[in-house]
C-alpha cells in the first residue's frame, strides 16, 4: 500500500482495458531516488502488478522489445540482457543471475476502469509527465 492513507495522490497509468492478460506492459516514467527511470505495469492472473524497469542483477531496463517483459510461455518476467527470471505475481527472482532478490514493486490500484500508481518515499512522479500509452524510447 502507499506510505500512509491519503498521503499520496494516485498517478494515472492507463485504462484497465489497455492491459490484456499476460500481454504487453505499459511503461511509464518515474523518478527513482530523484533520477529518471521507467516502471511498467502488466496484468497477470487477473490483477495488475507494477515494478521498476530495472533488473536487480545489473541495473538495466529489462524489456526485450518495447513493453515486452514476459517469456515466450508468458510465465515469467525475463531480463533481456542476462536472462534473470522473476515471478510476475510478486517480482521474486526464480532463476538466473538475480539471486534471492526481488524487483522493486510500484504499488498500483485498479478502480473505475483505470489503473494508477502510488508514489513512495523512493519512487516519485516526474513533474509534467504523462502516462505512456505505448512504451517510450530508452532514456
Amino acid at each position: 500500500m502507499p506510505e500512509a492513507a491519503g498521503a499520496t495522490v494516485p498517478q494515472p497509468i492507463c485504462a484497465s482495458g489497455d492491459l490484456a492478460e499476460k500481454g504487453r506492459a505499459i511503461v511509464f516514467e518515474v523518478l527513482h531516488y530523484g533520477q529518471p527511470a521507467r516502471a511498467f505495469a502488466l496484468r497477470y492472473e487477473g490483477r495488475v502488478v507494477a515494478y521498476l524497469n530495472r533488473c536487480i542483477h545489473v541495473p538495466i531496463e529489462m524489456d526485450w522489445q518495447p513493453g515486452e517483459f514476459l517469456d515466450e510461455e508468458r510465465l515469467f518476467i525475463v531480463c533481456s540482457m542476462h536472462g534473470a527470471s522473476y515471478l510476475p505475481s510478486d517480482g521474486r527472482c526464480v532463476g538466473g543471475p538475480c539471486g534471492r532478490g526481488r524487483l522493486t514493486v510500484v504499488e498500483v490500484v485498479e478502480s473505475n476502469g483505470k489503473v494508477s500508481w502510488f508514489p513512495s518515499r523512493d519512487i516519485r512522479p516526474v513533474q509534467g509527465a504523462h502516462p505512456a500509452s505505448t512504451p517510450a524510447e530508452p532514456l
